[in-house]
């Protein structure tokens, strides 16, 4: 069974997450939380198992940004 290629609408929300959650998460863990969505986004499908990256997308596009542009809870 071939994966089946992500819609435009999924690799919107992909690229939204990858660009926000370096400002959700500053320094080196929102860096490699940046490339490993966008590394998904064009490659990592193919792989299956999907869930835990969709449920980290929806993660960082719902937790809202202070006024500094950071998550209200890490500090």
């Amino acid at each position: 069974m071939s994966p089946v290629p992500m819609d435009h609408h999924e690799k919107m929300r992909l690229r939204a997450a990858a660009f926000r959650v370096t400002r959700l998460y500053p320094g080196p863990v929102g860096e490699v939380l940046s490339r490993e969505l966008l590394t998904w986004e064009e490659f990592g499908y193919r792989l299956g198992g999907g869930q835990l990256v969709m449920r980290l997308v929806d993660h960082v596009l719902k937790t809202p940004l202070n006024a500094d542009g950071r998550d209200g809870v890490a500090a």
